[in-house]
């Protein structure tokens, strides 16, 4: 899909990979490009670069996100592209408190959910759609030190897979970003930690493949090339995979 003349929303648009997307979005000539995220000063100031919207959501409640929806689809026309980027790191294995584990699920996995439930019976009355969803290279092989992170970011990629097998047919397009580290308000002070480990990434090349990637309407978004072989080794020998990890959590500790 060409970015060209579409209506665009991103969310987690105020800062770090969000805005990065949608200053190079903007870029290809898109008709308007909606900056949603909790932080309404950083996203207005996102959206006032490109001529954009800015719109305060918090991606954590149903409810606004359906109401995203529908005010950009009543006020500006038919989103083409639904970003749904936003999401947090909590730090902890299975002893982190049950309202931190709701509250991880809200936002890095049922905000997908609630985006597609509300998007795809829309796009597939009108022929097709795109989903760009946020995920990480944690989603495909794991988190050192955070549980939480590490379970929902896998379940963000089932997710998405499970989108563009079900709903292919339909003419809705799924796409998955899953980087390592990303130079944010999330890894900042973690520019050490083991998911930096093939150096940390400024927003804009993670962007860009984005945009390459919804170009040619593939899977997998990887900005990190070695994800890939590290997927191929796990999938290769399981318990050997696992054995490299651990050494890892050996030396890299917790997600502080």
């Amino acid at each position: 899909m060409e970015l060209k003349d579409k209506i665009i929303v991103v969310t987690g648009a105020a800062s770090g990979i969000g805005r990065a997307m949608a200053l190079r979005f903007a870029q290809e000539g898109t008709r308007k490009i909606v900056c949603a995220d909790l932080n309404l000063a950083g996203a207005e100031d996102t959206a006032r670069q490109i001529d954009g919207l800015a719109v305060s959501v918090n991606v954590g409640t149903e409810e606004d996100i359906k109401s995203l929806i529908e005010r950009v689809e009543t006020e500006i026309g038919p989103i083409d592209l639904f970003c749904s980027n936003a999401g947090i790191s909590v730090a902890g294995g299975v002893e982190v408190g049950n309202d931190d584990w709701q509250r991880i699920w809200d936002i890095n996995v049922m905000s997908h959910v609630w985006a597609a439930r509300h998007l795809i019976p829309r796009m597939t009355a009108r022929g097709g759609g795109y989903l760009l969803n946020t995920a990480s290279a944690a989603g495909l092989l794991n988190q050192v030190g955070s549980a939480p992170y590490g379970v929902t970011k896998h379940a963000a990629v089932g997710l998405a897979e499970w989108l563009a097998m079900t709903h292919g047919d339909d003419g809705i397009k799924v796409s998955v970003l899953c980087p390592q580290a990303v130079r944010t308000e999330m890894t900042r002070g973690h520019e050490d930690h083991v998911a930096a480990i093939d150096g940390m990434m400024e927003p804009e090349p993670v962007a860009e493949a984005c945009v390459q990637t919804i170009r040619d309407e593939t899977f997998l978004v990887l900005p990190h090339p070695e994800v890939l072989g590290y997927m191929r080794k796990k999938t290769e020998n399981y318990d050997r995979w696992i054995g490299g990890m651990r050494k890892l959590n050996r030396r890299f500790g917790g997600f502080d």
